[in-house]
C-alpha cells in the first residue's frame, strides 16, 4: 500500500488495529472527532475476557501493560432479588478469566503504545466517497480531506463509513440504561457500599421481568450503576432529564417496593441521571466485499450491551491488523480473510444480545461452575 491505513475512530477497536499494524511495521493514521483524549468521560468498567479481548492484547504485545491497570478484586459478584434475598455471593479469588479495568485506562494504554501523531484529534468525518480502484476520500468537517487505499470504519453506531458497504442503520433495541454514580461511597453512602461489596452487584426483578440494576465498584471508591429499563423510546421522551430531581423520582418509581439498597443506588446518586438509549444493527449483518474498505466493532455489529462489545471490537482490530500484515501486497485478500472470520463470530456473540439474559442465566454465567469460554 502506498498510503497509510486510514482508521476513522479512536475507540478501542480502532486503536487496537493501529497498535497491531504498528507492531508489524505498517503505518496507519487514526482520525478522531473528539478534540482530545480527555474530551469526555470514557465510561465505566470493562471485563476483558480471556477468549477474545485478551487475545487482542496479546497480538498487540500489551499484556504486561494490561496487567498493570487491572483493578484487583473486581471480579467479585453479589446478586440479590428485588426483595433483597441473596442469589449469589462469590468473592474474587484471582482465578477468573474476566479481569476488570476502567475503559479510560485501557484506551489510554493503547494511545500510549502508538507513535506520536498517529491519532489526529478534532477530525470529524463528514462525507466518504469511493474514487474507484479501492481508493476512498474522507472529507472532514474542518474542510480537510484524505485519500486512502485502505479505509477502516471504527466509528461506532452511527458510522460514516458503513454506508459504503450497507444501507442498514441502527434501530432502537427496546431497552435502555440510566446511569448514576455514588462518589466516596464507603464514607458518604456506607449502607449502599456495603451492599454492593467489592465488585459487581446485581438486583433482579423477583417477578422475572427485565427490570433491574447492575452496579460496579470502580476506582476511587466510586459505585457506578446501570439502571436497566425495558421501555419504549417514547417512555424516556416523557421523562424530563433536564430536571434531575424529577427524572430521579420518575426512574426510582419504577422500583417502588424493591429492596432499599437497590432504590438508593438511584435516589442517592451524586450525579444527574444519565440516559443511554440502546440501538442495534441486525444480528448477522453482512455485506458484499467492497474494494478497499471494511468495518470493526460497533460500526460492523452493534448490539445491546452484553459484555462482549469492547472485547469483540478489540479482537476485530487485532485480527484485521494481522490479516493486513499477512497479505501486505494484497489488500483484498486481507479484507476477505478478516471478514470471513468476523461475520460468523459477531453473529454468534450477538445472537444472545437480542434479549436480556434471565436471572438464572446470569447466575449460571458468574457461578464457579461456569466454563470461562463460551460454547
Amino acid at each position: 500500500m502506498r498510503t497509510p491505513v486510514t482508521i476513522i475512530g479512536a475507540g478501542l477497536g480502532g486503536l487496537t488495529l493501529a497498535r497491531v499494524l504498528h507492531v508489524h511495521g505498517i503505518p496507519s493514521v487514526v482520525y478522531e472527532a473528539e478534540p482530545s483524549p480527555q474530551a469526555r468521560n470514557q465510561g465505566g468498567m470493562l471485563d476483558i475476557h480471556d477468549y477474545n479481548g485478551q487475545l487482542a492484547l496479546q497480538a498487540a504485545g500489551l499484556m504486561d501493560e494490561f496487567r498493570a491497570i487491572i483493578l484487583e478484586g473486581r471480579q467479585a459478584v453479589r446478586f440479590v432479588d428485588s426483595e433483597g434475598t441473596v442469589l449469589l455471593d462469590q468473592p474474587d479469588d484471582g482465578t477468573g478469566g474476566r479481569p476488570e479495568v476502567q475503559r479510560g485506562d485501557l484506551r489510554q494504554m493503547l494511545l500510549d503504545s502508538l507513535p506520536a501523531g498517529t491519532v489526529r484529534w478534532g477530525r470529524r468525518a463528514d462525507t466518504v466517497r469511493a474514487l474507484g480502484g479501492g481508493r476512498h476520500e474522507v472529507a472532514f468537517t474542518d474542510g480537510s480531506s484524505v485519500t486512502t487505499e485502505l479505509l477502516v470504519g471504527a466509528d461506532g453506531a452511527w458510522s460514516r463509513v458503513r454506508p459504503l458497504l450497507s444501507d442498514v442503520t441502527p434501530e432502537y433495541a427496546g431497552t435502555s440504561f440510566v446511569e448514576t454514580y455514588l462518589y466516596d461511597a464507603d464514607t458518604r453512602h456506607p449502607a449502599v457500599a456495603k451492599a454492593v461489596g467489592g465488585g459487581t452487584f446485581g438486583v433482579f426483578d423477583r417477578e422475572g421481568s427485565e427490570l433491574g440494576l447492575a452496579a460496579h465498584r470502580e476506582k476511587g471508591d466510586t459505585v457506578h450503576t446501570y439502571v436497566m429499563l425495558p421501555r419504549p423510546q417514547e417512555w424516556f421522551d416523557a421523562v424530563d432529564f433536564t430536571d434531575p430531581a424529577a427524572a430521579t423520582a420518575r426512574i426510582a418509581a419504577e422500583f417502588d417496593g424493591w429492596t432499599p439498597d437497590a432504590v438508593a443506588l438511584i435516589t442517592e446518586s451524586d450525579t444527574a441521571p444519565l440516559l443511554r438509549l440502546h440501538h442495534t444493527l441486525p444480528v448477522g449483518l453482512r455485506w458484499n466485499r467492497v474494494a478497499g474498505v471494511t468495518l470493526v466493532g460497533d460500526a460492523a455489529h452493534l448490539a445491546a450491551p452484553n459484555g462482549e462489545g469492547a472485547n469483540l471490537a478489540m479482537l476485530d482490530g487485532a485480527e484485521l491488523g494481522e490479516a493486513v500484515a499477512a497479505h501486505r501486497d494484497d489488500t483484498e485478500a486481507a479484507l476477505d480473510a478478516y471478514e470471513r472470520v468476523m461475520f460468523p463470530r459477531s453473529a454468534a456473540a450477538n445472537t444472545q444480545a437480542e434479549r436480556e439474559p434471565t436471572k438464572e442465566e446470569m447466575i449460571a454465567f458468574f457461578s464457579r461452575d461456569h466454563a470461562e469460554r463460551p460454547s
